[in-house]
This record gives C-alpha cells, structure tokens and sequence, in this order.
C-alpha cells in the first residue's frame, strides 16, 4: 500500500499544475511551445478576454527559447560529466588504497549536498570570468568557421552564458553519478574480473567489456538522476545563464535561460498579474518541465530493458 504513495503525489503535483495551467493552455495553445516571445502586456491597464480568460492586453508567450535552454544546458552537462563521474569511481575503486580512497569518496558525497546557490555565486565570481577571459577567446579564435563549429564562435561576453551553465551543472552531478557508480562498481564480484585479466585482457578492457557491462543498468540509473538534477536545476542557472527571455542563443556562450530559472526570476513579477494569467503560463511552462523530466525517465527505462547481458570476455588471441 506505501508503494502507492510516490505514485499518489507524482499525480497530485501533475493535477494541480494542470488545473493551475490549463487557463494559459486555452490562451497560449500549441504556440507555446514553438513562440519565442515573453510578454506579460500591459498589466496595469485594460483586462481582455480570450475563449472566456482574462489576460492583460498585449500579453503573448512563448517557451522554445526556454526549452531550447534547459535541454542544451542539461546536454553539455551530462556530455562533461559522465566520463569524469566513471573516471572518479574508476579511481576510487580500482586505484587507490582503501586508506585514501574512503575518505575521498566521503568528501565526493558532501560535494553533492552543497547549496546550489553557493555554486552558483562561485560560478558567478570565478569560474565564468576565468573562462572568458582565458578559455573561450582561445577556442572561438581558432576553431574553423564552417559548418557546425560557427556554434563554437561569436563574442564570448563575461562568462555567462550557455556553456558556463552546462559546466556548472556538469559540475553539480558529478557527485551524484560518481557516488552512485562507486557503489556499483563495489558491487561488481572480483572473480569475472581476475578471469578476464588471466585471459590476458588489459586494466581498460576489463573495464569497458566486464565492469561497465556488468553495472550498465545502474550506471544508466546514475546519469538520468544527475540529468534529472540538471533538468530542475534552478538558482544556480538563474545567476549564471543571464536569464535572458525570448531568444535562443545564436552561440555556445550566449546568454539564455531555462524553465526552472525563468520560474523562480518571473515569479515576483508575475504576481503584479491581476488576473493571473502570468502564473497560469510559469505553471504551463512547469508542466512542460515535468513532461520533460517523465519522458526522460520513460526513455532511460526503455534503454535500461534493451540493455543487453554480460558477454563473457574474449581472450587477446
């Protein structure tokens, strides 16, 4: 009976933003999604209605950018953490003396807890500037302008941006998928392993054709609850991203904004709407989050059940 509890509130968080959302779904319609625009209108003056819903004049929105932001931002998060967080788990597990590697797992798991807001102004103070001041002028000189790598050029502002916030969250869930995949690799018997290596396989290849096997699913787990992280992950993008509404950034280091950091940044403002059409539209847009974050989920399971078995190694020959 207590197994349908994460279930019953999964479906009242899901109601509620429905019903708080659905006066903006009439209004907004399938535009929301795909618009680029975000004006509140003119809340102080004359009050229109639309299929029966009042909103301020002129008031038009549009989530693409929005969207466009979240799932790049949690895209170059996860691209930079996931070989860091096995290379981590590697290190702990299979490098170094129990002596070391105990207290350093213990100092990865208190990174995990740190506020994100904390992150956030370090990667406001120091990681952004130090970036754009000395990284990003190097790869924007000198990467080739055609094709795709004209993403990777274009002004590179003072480290807020697009590919700050993906390494600020790929920062972030390091710890959560490295803690996570140093258990399961813990939990990975030595004895496959020690007849992989007699058959003449190397440290990597152990690695990549028992131990990576071996724990695939959970390791799939590990990353989509980082991404899942990276998804919702609110005041740390909202200081560093810019918060830039409407626009989608042309390149890798401008300035744009996410669902979560739109919500929490429009909030106060969206309060001033007396008809409370502003709150409708951050609630449609938190239901496009939770969508997101449940067809996420839905995906990683579908992969986990694909996820084929063990091989048994095959010797060097």
């Amino acid at each position: 009976m207590a197994s349908w509890i994460p279930v019953a509130g999964l479906a009242f968080v899901l109601i509620v933003l429905a019903v708080k959302a659905w006066p903006a779904v009439v209004v907004n319609g399938f535009g929301f999604i795909k618009g680029s625009q975000w004006l509140p209108g003119n809340t102080y003056g004359s009050v229109v209605h639309t299929h029966g819903v009042a909103h301020p004049s002129g008031s038009s929105y549009g989530a693409w950018p929005l969207i466009a932001g979240t799932l790049e931002t949690s895209l170059i998060a996860v691209v930079i953490a996931l070989p860091i967080s096995l290379g981590t788990a590697f290190a702990l597990t299979e490098r170094m003396p129990g002596w070391l590697s105990r207290p350093l797992g213990f100092l990865v798991e208190i990174l995990a807890g740190l506020p994100s807001v904390v992150i956030g102004l370090w990667g406001v103070l120091e990681v952004g500037p130090f970036l754009a001041h000395h990284v990003y002028p190097l790869v924007a000189d000198h990467v080739p302008n055609v094709g795709p790598f004209r993403y990777f050029k274009g002004p590179v502002g003072y480290g807020e941006g697009l590919l700050t916030s993906g390494l600020i969250l790929g920062l972030m869930i390091v710890p959560i998928i490295a803690s996570t995949t140093r258990d399961l690799f813990l939990q990975v018997p030595a004895l496959p392993k020690e007849g992989a290596e007699a058959l003449g396989l190397t440290d990597a290849e152990v690695a990549r054709r028992v131990t990576i096997p071996w724990v695939r699913s959970g390791i799939i787990g590990a990353t989509v609850l980082g991404l899942g992280r990276a998804l919702g992950e609110t005041m740390a993008v909202a200081m560093i991203s810019g918060s830039v509404l409407g626009k989608v950034s042309p390149t890798i280091y401008g300035t744009m904004t996410t669902i979560a950091a739109t919500i929490v940044s429009q909030l106060d403002s969206a309060a001033t709407d007396g008809t409370g059409f502003a709150i409708a539209t951050l609630a449609e847009a938190g239901l496009i989050l939770a969508a997101i974050a449940l067809a996420v989920n839905l995906c990683a399971r579908y992969i986990v059940s694909r996820s084929g078995r063990l091989a048994a190694p095959v010797g060097r020959g």
